[in-house]
């Protein structure tokens, strides 16, 4: 599974671990992806989506 949100394509990020010692040395982010069911274009659509577009769908779902 790619961790890739269906809404708003957001992937995962690269930074650094830094060590008490600050050394440094690259690490990944990876999104919260959850499976969830959502409305697009009218249309149900079952896919993996972000953590904060499953809160901004629910925002919408609440108007």
């Amino acid at each position: 599974m790619s961790r890739v949100c269906n809404i708003c394509g957001k992937g995962q990020a690269s930074g650094n671990n830094v060590s008490h010692s600050n050394r440094k040395t690259r690490r990944t982010f990876k999104v919260n992806v959850q499976k969830v069911s959502y409305v697009e274009d009218g249309k149900e659509m079952n896919g993996y989506v972000c953590a904060r577009c499953i809160r901004t769908l629910k925002k919408a779902d609440a108007e």
